[in-house]
């Protein structure tokens, strides 16, 4: 190797312009501060004592390029830099490390190497034992560097002492203890468990840790600014903070790869570098151990009983100790085998041939005989050619799978057992099912068109291969681009083809394909029919599902409380009862959100939280995000209706966040339509106006009624909130006519207490009255305790003549009715105003002062001017709410807008400050609207807006309401500005 010297310029001399320098660095280090903090530490210290310092962490975790950083200190500060460097395929060479110190020392200028050194260095040194030489040419070299730093300081550098040939290893460990109080440093780097014959004892170690997840992104996103988020969480789960790893393991990867464009491989390609620095170790090892690591790799358990099913106890387990000495695996009884890196056990793999492999997924199929999913799994692995046998074990292992909520293996499964079959019906028919369970389950939507036109190659012209083909046709139309009306008749026409389905399967086991596909295509059918709001498409559903003997309880419930719930008999309601009572035991997370689904018009997601929570974790997790988006909007839809907007408002940009990810446009009109809900009840009036706005624009020309719905719902708040009661009456009249709860409206019993308000107030008495006996005549009290309270609440409101009217005060008399502040807020407005109105002051007070306290409380602040309003004319104070045009931040809160306004992704900002991600996300929803903005973008001129106004100490400009939980006013892209 070489040295760099300085000369004048620094304390000593000049610098020598004409050296290279000892490690040339590559840019700036990321995510090192703690490491050249504790080295510039180590340096400063070498001028008055020397001594030194040792870099220990895995392969490809930065020591070389921490020791190139530190050349460079070194250089900047004046000293001599001296480097050697070991070499696995040098180390057999005698005193090869010395000899490449020497030639730095020389090329410092020195001329004074003791001549025992020099000859030891060149191989003609006098030989008095390993021991007494290694000892004599230590005091040597130590001696020389000590001379050597008479003119400056010197550091000697050491990189990969684990690869020193030994005779310089136990020459520069001797060195090291030498050199305290001689102005000499040394650093050196090698590998955890693999230092050779340099001796560590008594050295100082400084370890190397991986990287932190946000200075891992913060690589790739320098490195490799194109790749896919969901490419970066995968390259990041399997780099594990190592660097090297981080920089290479894209390298290996297409352009579609890296885009999401084309699907990544099942194991990471470890490219040259990677293979030297994690493989390098494993060849070495005897073949028995090579083996056992090859079936702990492919099985990943770690479960020791099942290496010695594996191999049925031909190769003893002792045979894993050279492997745990070279500290690539923990082997501990109790929990098992496990790989100290992630890419060692990918190194296993890549190193051996196909026929080990194959040999191997072999044995692991006889030591898993008692669970038949993993044993399929294997046994898929081990064939050579088509076997329909282990299709058939492989696509009743999927359906394991997905029921248990592991969507990315069910895919695996179902992929693998469509390699397994002939080319065919059957090919097509699993296929198809592949691309129905990335676009339904997974949220994998980008290889659904390719396995779509896949089936439809290979499928006949009708039977199950062409449902199976339309169900996940229609779930991509739906999910994706929303093309309601070409999913409507590609389902019905796959549907009107059909075999007649038998009776349906036990869920315990595994369901027959055709059964099977039926179920999902009306459960698609059902969504399709829902977004689609329109009666005339309903019929063909109704016809599939009257077709079997004994139709799906969950199927025939879902479409009475689901997509007509007026009509919705008692036994729907016990059905559903009893499903969600079995929901604590579910795992399946279709099943649990369908469930969900049908509870959501009725009022019974509260029983049905517990379980969504669970999808939503495995939707984090990577495991199902489809539904967990859906999950997460559930938990929205009933954080709004109980008052908890500020938590509305996280779950629904979180929501948000994985449609934009996954590529969800219809489901994100569901979360979009409850922060315009929340943002009309609280007077952000502009904020509902442009996100209905976007609801309508889109929903026209696709037909989706019900999106249109969610808009007039929307502004229905608006225009209440507003005094505008004309526009109230006639958007809620979009919904449902007065005097009727039409079919397929469920959004007409939200909306219920609504129309009647508007309508009393714009003087449409009798459309009032009838718009409330068609409700208590359709029994709307009997099917939730919130609903009973819409029922009396409208009756009354409807009774515009009487003052004392009983339906307030058995919508009041509501068991829990505190569940639902907004709604009760309201009754108790209205309750109010009709005593204030008649004369009775002193009882519409406590009506009208337990109104203002919700409202505040909520931050619904046109309900709560109202409210005022009419406590001042009964000649009461209105309580006082927060002031307009005082917005403050907190500290954590200004630092979060400023990291946020630096370009920072949720995830990174809650790195840096010891967050989790979900509180960033709750904190931007706060103080959005505290300083003014609806986008992230407007963050940077809001805070210097701020500080303007702390410096120059005059008052805020008037901003939205200052309130901690007031909701931001929506952005033009929906979650895009609020969560990174």
């Amino acid at each position: 190797m070489h040295s760099t010297g300085r000369d004048s310029g620094h304390p000593g001399g000049r610098p020598d312009r004409g050296a290279p320098r000892a490690f040339p660095a590559d840019g700036p280090l990321v995510g090192r501060r703690v490491d050249l903090d504790r080295i510039d530490l180590f340096l400063d210290g070498v001028p008055r004592r020397g001594g030194p310092l040792l870099l220990l962490g895995e392969p490809g975790v930065g020591k070389t390029a921490l020791l190139a950083a530190a050349a460079s200190r070194a250089e900047d500060r004046g000293m001599h830099v001296l480097a050697v460097v070991g070499a696995e395929y040098r180390a057999g060479v005698s005193h090869g490390g010395l000899g490449q110190l020497v030639e730095a020392v020389a090329r410092a200028g020195s001329s004074s190497v003791p001549a025992d050194v020099l000859g030891v260095a060149a191989g003609s040194g006098r030989s008095r034992g390993a021991s007494s030489e290694s000892e004599a040419v230590a005091d040597a070299v130590a001696d020389l560097l000590g001379r050597l730093a008479r003119d400056r300081p010197t550091l000697l550098v050491v990189d990969d002492v684990h690869w020193l040939d030994p005779a310089s290893a136990r020459v520069f460990g001797g060195v090291a203890r030498r050199l305290a109080g001689r102005g000499v440093g040394m650093l050196c780097a090698g590998r955890d468990g693999s230092e050779g014959c340099f001796e560590l004892g008594g050295l100082p170690v400084h370890d190397v840790v991986p990287l932190s997840d946000a200075a891992s992104e913060d690589l790739l996103g320098q490195r490799f600014p194109a790749l896919a988020p969901r490419v970066r969480g995968r390259l990041m789960a399997a780099a594990q903070g190592n660097p090297l790893a981080l920089l290479e393991l894209p390298v290996a990867l297409s352009g579609p790869q890296r885009s999401a464009a084309a699907a990544l491989p099942e194991r990471l390609p470890l490219g040259r570098r990677l293979q030297a620095a994690f493989a390098s170790r494993v060849t070495g090892l005897p073949a028995a151990t090579r083996y056992l690591l090859l079936l702990a790799a492919l099985d990943g358990t770690g479960d020791l009983h099942v290496l010695r099913r594996a191999t049925a106890g031909r190769i003893a387990l002792k045979s894993l100790d050279p492997a745990e000495r070279a500290q690539l695996i923990r082997v501990d009884e109790p929990s098992g085998l496990t790989f100290r890196h992630p890419l060692t056990r990918s190194a296993v793999v890549e190193l051996s041939t196909s026929s080990e492999r194959r040999s191997a997924h072999r044995a692991l199929a006889q030591a898993w005989q008692e669970a038949p999913e993993r044993q399929a799994w294997y046994l898929a692995q081990a064939a050579e050619a088509p076997d329909e046998e282990v299709a058939v074990l492989l696509e009743r292992a999927a359906a394991v799978l997905a029921r248990r909520g592991d969507g990315p293996a069910a895919v695996a499964a179902l992929l693998r057992a469509a390699e397994l079959t002939p080319p065919g019906p059957e090919r097509a028919r699993r296929l198809a099912e592949v691309a129905y369970t990335g676009a339904n389950i997974t949220g994998d939507m980008r290889d659904v068109p390719r396995l779509l036109h896949d089936a439809r190659h290979m499928a006949s012209a009708a039977g199950p291969p062409a449902m199976a083909t339309a169900v996940a046709g229609a779930a991509y139309l739906l999910n994706g681009s929303g093309d309601i009306d070409t999913a409507h008749r590609l389902l019905c026409d796959a549907i009107a083809l059909r075999p007649e389905p038998g009776d349906p399967a036990d869920p315990a086991d595994p369901a027959d394909p055709a059964d099977t596909t039926l179920t999902e295509a009306l459960h698609t059918l059902l969504l399709v029919c829902f977004f689609g709001g329109r009666p005339e498409l309903w019929p063909a559903f109704d016809t599939a599902l009257a077709a079997y003997p004994v139709p799906p309880h969950l199927l025939t419930t879902t479409r009475a409380t689901f997509a007509d719930p007026a009509r919705a008999t008692p036994s729907h309601l016990t059905e559903l009862d009893t499903s969600i009572a079995r929901l604590p035991q579910e795992s399946d997370p279709l099943h649990i959100v369908r469930v969900a689904t049908a509870a959501a018009y009725v009022d019974r997601l509260d029983r049905c939280a517990e379980g969504l929570h669970r999808v939503v974790a495995g939707g984090r997790r990577g495991e199902h995000v489809t539904p967990a988006i859906e999950a997460l909007f559930l938990l929205g839809n009933q954080a709004w209706l109980t008052g908890q907007w500020t938590e509305m408002g996280r779950l629904a940009l979180e929501g948000l966040d994985l449609c934009e990810r996954y590529r969800y446009p219809m489901l994100a009109w569901v979360g979009r339509y409850l922060l315009a809900c929340t943002a009309a009840a609280r007077g952000d009036h502009r904020a509902t106006r442009e996100l209905t706005d976007r609801m309508q624009q889109w929903a026209g020309p696709r037909r989706a009624s019900t999106v249109r719905v969610y808009a007039a719902h929307a502004r229905t708040l608006s225009a209440l909130g507003q005094g505008d009661f004309e526009t109230a009456y006639r958007e809620a009249t979009l919904i449902t006519r007065p005097g009727t709860l039409a079919r397929y409206a469920p959004h007409a019993l939200w909306t219920l207490m609504d129309l009647v308000d508007a309508a009393v107030r714009t003087g449409r008495h009798r459309q009032a009255r009838d718009h409330a006996d068609a409700a208590r005549n359709a029994g709307l009290h009997a099917l939730s305790p919130r609903l009973a309270m819409l029922v009396h609440a409208s009756a009354a409101l409807a009774a515009a003549d009487d003052d004392r009217h009983p339906g307030f005060q058995e919508a009041l008399a509501v068991p829990g009715n505190e569940r639902w502040p907004f709604d009760l807020a309201r009754i108790h407005l209205y309750q109010g105003e009709r005593l204030r109105r008649g004369g009775a002051r002193a009882e519409a007070g406590p009506h009208l002062t337990a109104a203002a306290e919700l409202f505040h409380r909520l931050g619904a602040a046109p309900w709560a001017a109202r409210t005022n309003q009419e406590l001042r004319a009964c000649g009461i104070p209105a309580p006082a709410g927060p002031r307009a045009g005082t917005a403050v931040l907190t500290p954590q809160q200004r630092e979060i807008a400023h990291l946020a306004a630096a370009g920072l992704t949720n995830k990174r900002i809650a790195e840096r400050l010891s967050l989790s991600p979900r509180t960033v996300s709750t904190h931007l929803y706060q103080l959005f609207p505290k300083i003014g903005v609806t986008s992230r973008a407007g963050l940077r001129d809001a805070l210097e807006r701020l500080d303007r106004q702390s410096r120059s100490s005059s008052p805020p400009d008037a901003l939205p309401d200052a309130r901690p939980d007031a909701p931001p006013d929506a952005p033009p892209h929906g979650q895009g500005d609020y969560v990174g």
